[in-house]
Order: C-alpha cells, then sequence, then structure tokens
C-alpha cells in the first residue's frame, strides 16, 4: 500500500468519526502546547530532582553531641606549604604546569589562612577569596587578583598552562608572601 492511499484512507475513516473543524482545532491546540513547551523548554523542569533517601538509623555512641561546625568537603590547604612549593617546582620543572599553577595557588591560599586573612569555606571560588582577602587586607588584592586571573584562566577556561604562566604564578605567590609578612590584616573586632 503506497503512503498516498494510506493517508486517504486514514483521514477519511477519522473524518467518519470525527468532524473535520474539530480535528483541525485538536492538531492546531496539540502544535501551540509543543511550540510552547520547546520554546520554553528549561523552565518547565524542576531546577532539581527529588530524591529518595533512606533514612539510618541513629547511632549510639554514648558520647553527647558535639555543635562544632562540620568537617568542610572542599579540599584544605596543604599543611606542610614547603613540601607544596617543592611540588610545584617539581611539576613545573616536569613540564606540567597547570599542575604547578594550581599547587602555587595552594601555596597562596595556605598563606591567607596561616595569617587568618581569609576563612576558605567549602564551595568558595577563587574570586570570592580575593574579594575577601581584599576586604580583610586590602594591599594583597594585586598580587592575589592576578594570580586567581592565571587560575582562572587555565582551570575554568581549559587552556593550556605554559611555562611563562607558572613563572608569573610564581611571582605573584612572592609578592603575597612578601606583603603578608611585612603588613597586618585588618583588624575587624575593633
Amino acid at each position: 500500500m503506497s503512503f498516498s492511499r494510506w493517508w486517504t484512507e486514514t483521514t477519511a475513516a477519522l473524518g467518519d468519526h470525527l468532524p473535520l473543524p474539530l480535528a483541525a482545532l485538536l492538531l492546531v491546540l496539540a502544535t501551540a502546547l509543543t511550540a510552547t513547551a520547546w520554546y520554553t523548554f528549561p523552565a518547565w523542569l524542576p531546577r532539581r530532582f527529588p530524591r529518595l533517601r533512606r533514612r539510618r538509623p541513629a547511632r549510639s555512641t554514648g558520647r553527647q553531641p558535639t555543635t562544632a561546625p562540620p568537617v568542610a568537603a572542599a579540599p584544605e590547604p596543604p599543611a606542610d606549604p614547603a613540601g607544596t612549593v617543592v611540588a610545584a617546582d617539581r611539576l613545573a620543572a616536569e613540564g606540567r604546569y597547570d599542575e604547578a599553577v594550581r599547587e602555587r595557588l595552594r601555596v597562596m591560599l595556605h598563606q591567607l589562612t596561616d595569617r587568618q586573612v581569609v576563612r576558605v569555606r567549602p564551595g568558595m571560588t577563587v574570586a570570592e577569596v580575593v574579594t575577601e582577602a581584599t576586604a580583610n587586607h586590602p594591599p594583597v588584592g594585586p598580587p592575589l587578583a592576578a594570580a586567581a586571573a592565571i587560575f582562572s584562566e587555565l582551570w575554568y577556561a581549559q587552556r593550556p598552562a605554559t611555562a611563562d604562566h607558572d613563572h608569573r604564578m610564581r611571582d605573584h605567590a612572592g609578592r603575597l608572601g612578601d606583603l603578608l609578612v611585612t603588613a597586618a590584616p585588618k583588624d575587624d573586632d575593633r
């Protein structure tokens, strides 16, 4: 059976059971509804799909519950910045400049947290760290912002790192370290 014959017989059978104006109206409504759904596609989806969570039985440890803040899910700055500097130098010597840049930024974050210029929280972006550090200790703003720009260009924009990026990051880390040693951060408790 050819397509044209099938189409003719199908529309004739539909016309026997449904008046043509009503069929046309239903087709127009279906088309309008489909077009509206297509045009507004992301808006009608829920932002977050519900998840089924199992309830876990509470464990009885015999201890009193603590009110300490939860442990941060984000990676903390390393405990040994000198080891991280050595790791960054080793990575740069191996030609792995993108990882060396990341390690140098970790050293900078460690310096900022040691001097209590910034309190790193889970989920903080590099821009938020720069904003908070500049608000608490303005002299660190320029080298930290420049280092953050290099890091963002390489990691967020996924561009390949070069020896020049690592060299500039090393200079910014050195300047930041010098600024943190020479000046005290702004004290908000006064």
